[in-house]
């Protein structure tokens, strides 16, 4: 009525319909339906203005905006008659896809259907299901400095001086709901160990831990996510230990539960990344960080009408947890116990107790240490090796094995002498050797023949070839083979003669006239004492 009076005004005060519309803020066309509709009701553009009485205006309105029975015009209800298939197009089903609306037109159109596009638009949101729009409503912020919501957003590409190529940059962002005070962690990568390292930025920046994080469902950070009962990964459980805090995800595909941080996203990336340039990850940190406080910490803030860093030192500051001692990232995975004794943590091996063989355990590692748990309980600890290294505890091993698998020449020597000494001393002389664990078959083969044929023969066989200086496994098994280990060995005679090869005959030193005669080398004989030559 407003809007009728006003046009009429003008154009009873002589202004032409442009002029009129321009005034009233409305359409040249709606403007001279007005006009139209006044002088069929017997208005004269020769009357004052008095002339615009509430019966006037009323009846003009009638005209340019007819009644409707139920709020909705003739196209409205020849959509009534088309109410069923455009259900069926709307929701789609039995393997055919949603339609739009422009398609929905077309196809009402080729039937003789012809209505407005906004009218057929109206009609499928109201009645046919087509994008249905819920209420919402805001949610209190509740204690200072007790939730905080993270969400990562993407925002470009940086150049990695480490890798010479261009890699996508995440932001990890941090929102206080009460102050809206907000902290940018920048990342190539949306790990857990991303995520912690974020986390104890932040808490380095805000000078304490919030009470409580509402996260995204982030990988790292939720491994099933559910709306009542999300499970977390074991990780991110630990570094809450850690830190203090308790973790209350948004549901999936719900910003709503999140909305502070939902809208800082595009307050980053359209205030802070676009346009910049920066030279690496590292300066584009420092940049945000300084962002952080002195643009965006003190802006006059849309809702709460204050500045965040003010509103956080007033309100959250005194109200956070203290900053916890720096965490050493783990690595929580779950392994099998191999044949071989051995787990692979973080591509290094460690022993585990023979009776957990084929089964599997849980693993933490962090930089100094490796815990192995079974049913909750820590069954073995050992060092943290590097990848490709191994930390082996003997005491895991059998204890048949064990001294062989070590390379433990001492064990290995000793579990010989305490079968007999002399068994023990011939184990020595086999590992006497530039690289004596080359030698250890030998002596495992000489255990052999302990358990085959007992101590005692063994230690005789041994104490026999020491004698002898033969060490050699494969004598001392020839003899326990023959029973020959308490013989008394004979010296090989010259083949041919009984005596031996160089022995003279008692005839040669017979007495001829009283010289005695000698063999003198090449067969001549002569008196003791006389050279060859005299004697020939």
């Amino acid at each position: 009525m407003v809007e009728v009076r006003e046009v009429l005004r003008g154009w009873l005060e002589g202004a032409g319909l442009r002029k009129v519309a321009e005034r009233a803020g409305v359409d040249r066309k709606t403007a001279r339906r007005y006009v139209q509709a006044a002088e069929a009701e017997g208005l004269s553009r020769e009357a004052g203005v008095e002339a615009l009485t509430d019966e006037l205006i009323g009846a003009v309105v009638a005209v340019v905006r007819p009644a409707r029975p139920n709020g909705h015009g003739a196209s409205w209800q020849v959509l009534l008659e088309h109410e069923d298939r455009i259900k069926a197009w709307v929701r789609g089903g039995d393997g055919a896809e949603p339609l739009s609306i422009v398609k929905i037109e077309e196809l009402l159109a080729r039937s003789g259907c012809v209505v407005p596009y906004r009218t057929l638009h109206r009609f499928a949101v109201e009645r046919c299901g087509f994008r249905v729009k819920t209420t919402t409503v805001r949610v209190a912020d509740g204690e200072p400095g007790v939730e905080c919501q993270i969400d990562f957003a993407q925002m470009g590409s940086l150049l990695d001086p480490e890798t010479g190529k261009s890699r996508r940059v995440h932001a990890l962002i941090f929102t206080a709901v009460v102050s809206r005070h907000m902290f940018v962690w920048l990342t190539y990568s949306q790990a857990l160990a991303a995520v912690i390292a974020g986390c104890e930025a932040a808490w380095g920046f805000f000078g304490g831990v919030f009470k409580v994080l509402i996260p995204d469902n982030l990988k790292a950070v939720v491994t099933d996510a559910d709306s009542v009962n999300p499970r977390l990964s074991t990780g991110w459980l630990d570094y809450a230990q850690h830190a203090g805090f308790a973790t209350d995800p948004a549901r999936v595909r719900r910003p709503q539960d999140k909305p502070r941080v939902e809208r800082a996203v595009q307050y980053v990336r359209g205030n802070f990344w676009a346009g910049e340039t920066f030279t690496d990850l590292a300066d584009a940190q420092a940049r945000v960080t300084a962002w952080c406080t002195d643009r965006a910490g003190m802006r006059i803030h849309g809702t709460t009408a204050a500045r965040p860093v003010e509103m956080f030192g007033e309100l959250e500051a005194s109200c956070l947890l203290p900053v916890p001692a720096p965490y050493d990232v783990p690595v929580f995975t779950r392994v099998k116990v191999h044949r071989d004794f051995h787990v692979e943590v973080a591509k290094a091996l460690y022993s585990a107790p023979a009776q957990f063989l084929g089964q599997y355990l849980d693993a933490r590692a962090d930089s100094q240490l490796v815990k192995l748990f079974s049913a909750g309980q820590m069954v073995k600890t050992h060092p943290r090796q590097r990848p490709g290294g191994r930390w082996t505890d003997p005491a895991d091993l059998p204890a048949e094995k064990a001294g062989y698998a070590m390379r433990d020449l001492a064990k290995l020597i000793a579990v010989c002498a305490g079968h007999g000494p002399n068994i023990g001393i011939y184990a020595e002389r086999l590992l006497d050797d530039p690289l004596p664990w080359t030698r250890m078959r030998s002596v495992y083969r000489l255990l052999g023949l302990v358990r085959r044929y007992g101590p005692a023969p063994v230690e005789t066989a041994c104490s026999r070839s020491l004698d002898l200086d033969v060490v050699s496994v494969t004598k001392i098994a020839s003899m326990l083979d023959k029973a020959t280990e308490r013989d008394k060995p004979v010296l090989p005679a010259a083949a041919g003669s009984p005596t031996g090869r160089f022995a003279r005959d008692p005839g040669e030193y017979t007495m001829r006239g009283g010289v005695q005669l000698t063999l003198i080398p090449g067969g001549a004989s002569g008196a003791a004492g006389t050279p060859p030559e005299t004697t020939r």
